[in-house]
């Protein structure tokens, strides 16, 4: 923790924060090569965000209520969420929660989105696990291996303390917040590299990115000596990677689907048709959502990059086609 005037700066926290603005980035990328509007990310993350975290805070009070409640426990600890113990889980099931109100809202379908944050989830991953080094946390069994960790032996207010005269543990720990980062890393060039060459479609892609990421999960958490709760000789998280792996599994075999493109639909009070011309030519440079003959034609999808240089388009807006310009976005499902 550092402290910027009387404002306290906590590692933790600007790796989470970096890690959703990479995410929302590419993110926005991805769905912009879809017909999406442009930062319409931004409509989804004001809700995704928030839920996320609350998601991923409940997961964590859930899996280790004895550090809250009971004897020895402290429950208005349950909001300190600065000293950690955020649960990805958790974190996964809330923004869910939050992206589907925020996808009603847009008129977005649920699975067009999860495809686009796909690969961009592991990456904001990646970076919150940093957070993890400066909490001194989540570090594995002890190693002799060149690259094991020095480990501080107490941490108070965000700095190292020496206990007994000594400021680290002996010997060396496994990095096992490290190796999620490499993992995490490749899940997200494997699942962009898949998606890129078999355009994934109804959140097929998003099931891959579960399915990798839990296999993953399962043996560094298996490194792993902090705290947890276990089950039949497992910890709760394995069970829980064991269970999710399966399902996403399950769901990627049995759905089917073409990749969604998002298209403009005309207001129906319009009928001729006018209105959504003069509203395409005044929305100059502005958000748009591309036909989906267009974009089945892009290469530029291939990568996730926009093309600012295509014709403006009709801005999406709300259910209600009388929200707005006249035009509401809708999905329909295009090879590309």
């Amino acid at each position: 923790m550092w402290h910027l005037w009387f404002v306290p700066i906590r590692a933790y926290a600007l790796c989470i924060v970096v890690g959703i603005i990479v995410a929302c980035y590419i993110t926005e990328r991805r769905m912009r090569s879809r017909g999406a509007p442009r930062y319409v990310v931004l409509d989804i993350a004001v809700w995704a965000v928030p839920a996320g975290i609350i998601g991923a805070r409940i997961y964590h009070v859930i899996t280790s209520p004895q550090l809250y409640f009971g004897q020895g426990g402290n429950p208005v600890g349950v909001f300190y969420i600065w000293n950690g113990g955020l649960g990805i889980w958790g974190a996964v099931a809330g923004g869910a929660v939050g992206a589907w109100i925020a996808c009603r809202r847009l008129g977005i379908p649920l699975s067009f989105v999860a495809d686009a944050i796909a690969p961009a989830l592991p990456v904001a991953q990646a970076i919150g696990r940093f957070g993890n080094w400066f909490n001194n946390e989540l570090y594995g069994k002890a190693t002799s291996l060149p690259w094991g960790l020095k480990v501080h032996a107490e941490m108070v207010d965000g700095k190292a303390v020496p206990v007994d005269g000594q400021l680290f543990l002996p010997g060396l720990y496994q990095p096992t917040f490290l190796y999620e980062v490499i993992w995490d890393l490749g899940v997200a060039l494997l699942v962009f590299l898949l998606d890129r060459k078999f355009r994934f479609g109804r959140g097929r892609a998003f099931a891959l990115y579960v399915m990798a990421y839990t296999a993953g999960r399962a043996w560094i958490e298996y490194l792993r000596i902090d705290q947890a709760n276990h089950f039949a000789g497992l910890r709760v998280n394995d069970w829980v990677a064991i269970v999710v792996f399966l399902g996403a599994l399950i769901y990627f075999v049995r759905v089917k689907g073409e990749q969604l493109i998002l298209t403009p639909v005309a207001d129906p009070t319009d009928s001729d048709g006018s209105a959504a011309d003069a509203d395409r030519s005044a929305d100059d440079e502005s958000d748009g959502i591309r036909s989906a003959a267009g974009d089945a034609g892009d290469t530029e999808a291939d990568d996730g990059a926009p093309d600012d240089t295509d014709a403006p388009t009709p801005r999406a807006h709300d259910d209600d086609p009388s929200a707005g310009g006249g035009t509401t976005p809708s999905a329909s499902a295009a090879k590309k």
